[in-house]
């Protein structure tokens, strides 16, 4: 039976899943550290503000699920949590970094995993990254599913499916797709078509729409990584 899991639910296991493997020194988390890694402005998409309670509530709806729980036989007055994603799903580790990723900050392409994983796990080629996600796309139910190619985009998307199946937007160049109806995408797409005289000009505004969302990415987990720095000085 395919999981339903919510938006807390999923930032929350994808936090476990990271810190399990990126900083193990730190593991299980306490509730107050798993806050700040569930609000953690690096490698988060959307950027997230949980409390306490909805920390714990999201931990309650994993734990009915048997994805986490508190950690057994922890030498500490506090309770920590662990992650049980292992022991339910027999990840391996490549397919781990993967899920993890997707969990944390949504669709993907090939490239932008490889690049993500890294720190968890190293894919030598993309071939292995495509090959791991096609293992998840072949479980049943699918963990992992392939978006529609966008407009001016080479790499197809992937999205996870804890959270249940996901629907993509219709683009304007699928057929069937009107402009005059369709989302301010399609729309911008048309006008970039009468700009131009010719379907390059849309392609070349989605290119240069999906650039500017990099870079602002890019710079808001700099800016993330220089405020975690001058901290230690203060």
């Amino acid at each position: 039976m395919a999981l339903r899991l919510t938006e807390n639910e999923v930032r929350v296991l994808g936090a476990l899943m990271e810190k399990d493997i990126a900083t193990p020194e730190y593991y299980p988390l306490s509730l107050n550290a798993l806050v700040n890694a569930c609000n953690q402005k690096s490698n988060r998409e959307p950027v997230m503000q949980l409390d306490e309670n909805a920390v714990r509530d999201a931990l309650g709806g994993l734990q009915e699920h048997r994805l986490a729980g508190p950690a057994s036989g922890a030498d500490s007055r506090v309770t920590k949590y662990e992650h049980r994603a292992q022991e339910v799903f027999n990840f391996t580790r490549g397919e781990n970094a993967l899920v993890c990723v997707l969990l944390l900050r949504g669709a993907q392409t090939p490239g932008e995993l490889r690049g993500r994983t890294e720190r968890m796990h190293r894919f030598e080629t993309l071939d292995d990254v495509q090959a791991a996600l096609e293992k998840l796309m072949q479980r049943e139910p699918p963990l992992v599913k392939m978006l529609p190619r966008q407009p001016g985009t080479k790499e197809s998307r992937y999205v996870h499916l804890l959270a249940g199946d996901v629907v993509a937007q219709v683009s304007a160049q699928e057929p069937g797709a009107n402009p005059s109806t369709g989302s301010g995408r399609a729309l911008g797409h048309a006008a970039g078509v009468a700009d131009d005289g010719h379907a390059g000009g849309g392609e070349r505004v989605a290119r240069l729409e999906e650039e500017v969302r990099a870079l602002r990415r890019e710079l808001a987990e700099l800016k993330s990584q220089w405020e975690q720095f001058r901290r230690q000085f203060e």
